[in-house]
């Protein structure tokens, strides 16, 4: 008997997580597509690389079509592009929050909606869309961040409960500080207001701290393959201690102690 291997789509798959999440898919055994903004990538080993840019629909489409015309279906789509805006929420400018809703959210809507046609007509699927412990909790100087993600997540439960009588799931994978380039490459905010420098500057000390002592991209792989395989997939999975312990307080804890605690990490 021959055996067909599933086939997955990882965006953001030049760098970082989304790099590693494909080399794991790979070597769980499924035929991996990786997706990245530049023309003409070369595959890595097993992992065919494609052109990809989330915020152009042409981009999207074609992108998905040529994985339906090499590989015949997608079985799984992980939602991995995204990038990072630092910064107190004023500062930015709203072309700066639009590029970054564009990125985090209206580019994984993009991508889902190309790829949900061809798991309809399978009757099976998994979408595994990463999100971030900011889509559960606030923090200081990353609102607009959060804000994406927050959107993230409130798409994604919805969506699971659309599509879940298809044959379709949808999942979140929720990393915290992740040793990755994704905080030193994130932009910015472009309009610094002096009334926040010393501010910015210990929140920047403490998130640069937490960032050196976060966890390997490989750690949240390894969760993102575990919500890809599951049969009884979770609605979240939390990565690492760090953000399986705020998942925790967030639940359990008073507002008032939580808020207390946030701000007492972030260095305000």
């Amino acid at each position: 008997m021959s055996f067909t291997p599933k086939v997955a789509l990882v965006t953001g798959a030049s760098s970082g997580i989304g790099r590693i999440t494909a080399e794991a898919l790979s070597r769980a055994g499924y035929r991996v597509y990786g997706t990245t903004r530049n023309a003409a990538p070369a595959d890595r080993g097993d992992v065919r690389m494609l052109t990809c840019d989330v915020t152009d629909q042409v981009s999207v489409e074609a992108c998905v079509a040529q994985v339906l015309k090499e590989a015949g279906r997608i079985d799984l789509l992980v939602n991995n592009a995204g990038s990072g805006l630092f910064g107190a929420a004023e500062e930015a400018s709203m072309a700066q929050a639009q590029q970054l809703f564009e990125a985090n959210f209206f580019g994984l809507l993009r991508v889902t909606n190309a790829v949900l046609p061809a798991m309809r007509r399978q009757h099976s699927g998994r979408i595994v869309n990463v999100s971030s412990i900011l889509g559960l909790i606030p923090a200081p100087f990353t609102a607009l961040y959060a804000a994406s993600k927050h959107a993230v997540e409130g798409y994604s439960e919805s969506l699971d409960h659309e599509v879940r009588s298809l044959g379709i799931r949808v999942v979140l994978v929720e990393p915290a500080y992740t040793r990755t380039s994704f905080n030193a490459s994130s932009a910015q905010a472009s309009g610094m207001i002096s009334s926040y420098d010393d501010m910015r500057a210990r929140v920047g000390a403490a998130v640069r701290k937490a960032n050196e002592a976060g966890d390997d991209a490989s750690v949240v792989a390894d969760s993102i393959v575990k919500a890809a395989e599951a049969e009884r997939p979770r609605r979240r999975y939390t990565v690492g201690s760090l953000a399986g312990r705020v998942a925790l307080l967030r639940r359990y804890v008073p507002a008032e102690a939580f808020d207390k605690s946030l701000r007492k990490q972030s260095g305000l």
